[in-house]
């Protein structure tokens, strides 16, 4: 199985989540705190092709939801990928990485899936 490496933020319950779910299937992994360790800008944009941006962009998380409006109205792709790339809280959690295919999100059925 190619290397896993599980992104988010240590605090995150739903990154407490994964961590645990994936411990309980031996699923050896890294973990990429993107709050400390900052998300790269090829990494992000290969994502966003991946999964699309707007699967990426956290838009029910706190921080998105402090932006003032103007910040908000019509947000396309650029202006998602620049406030990601600036707040990486915006990132929706967890992403994992599972060495060439990306999950968004904390979907145990995708998982066992992918990990089989």
């Amino acid at each position: 199985m190619a290397p896993v490496t599980l992104y988010g933020i240590k605090n995150c319950d739903t990154i407490k989540k994964a961590h645990a779910w994936l411990d309980a299937r031996g699923v050896a992994h890294a973990f990429h705190d993107y709050k400390v360790q900052g998300i790269d800008r090829a990494r992000l944009e290969s994502w966003a092709q991946s999964v699309g941006w707007e699967t990426l962009l956290n838009r029910a998380g706190t921080t998105f939801r402090k932006l003032p409006d103007a910040d908000k109205a019509d947000i396309d792709e650029g202006r998602a990928m620049a406030l990601m790339l600036d707040q990486p809280s915006m990132i929706k959690r967890p992403v994992l990485d599972l060495g060439g295919r990306i999950l968004v999100g904390l979907k145990p059925e995708l998982y066992e899936e992918a990990v089989r």
